[in-house]
């Protein structure tokens, strides 16, 4: 198996996975869900669906294209709850900081994989 194979299977269970964890643990993403969007758990289950079927599309040479780049168009909607956890977590200075703070660049590294699983 290739390189190529290997990652656009582990970006697929990825989302696939996350997409499912939006239903099991749907009370953690909303407390970090940021207190001005509307609808709150309605978009946590938004989400999970997107990422679910995204993870899916990834599979198919003929929606891989498409799936990615809305990969990364949700990665960059997804910043704002990013950064206003790093901004709720701030006063505290613990793990959830740290880890609100790695999530930034993460964001990234994820935006930059759909992107050259983009590519033919």
């Amino acid at each position: 198996m290739k390189k190529r194979q290997i990652s656009l299977i582990c970006l697929s269970l990825l989302y696939l996975i996350a997409g499912i964890n939006h239903f099991v643990n749907a009370e953690f993403y909303m407390k970090i869900m940021p207190h001005y969007f509307p609808i709150p758990l309605e978009l946590v289950y938004i989400s999970g669906i997107c990422e679910i079927i995204l993870g899916i599309l990834m599979q198919f040479k003929k929606t891989r294209k498409v799936a990615a780049w809305l990969i990364i168009a949700m990665l960059v909607a997804f910043l704002p709850v990013h950064i206003q956890m790093v901004i709720d977590t701030y006063a505290s200075f613990g793990i959830l900081f740290w880890v609100a703070i790695l999530r930034l660049p993460l964001q990234y590294v994820l935006i930059r994989w759909a992107y050259l699983l983009s590519k033919k």
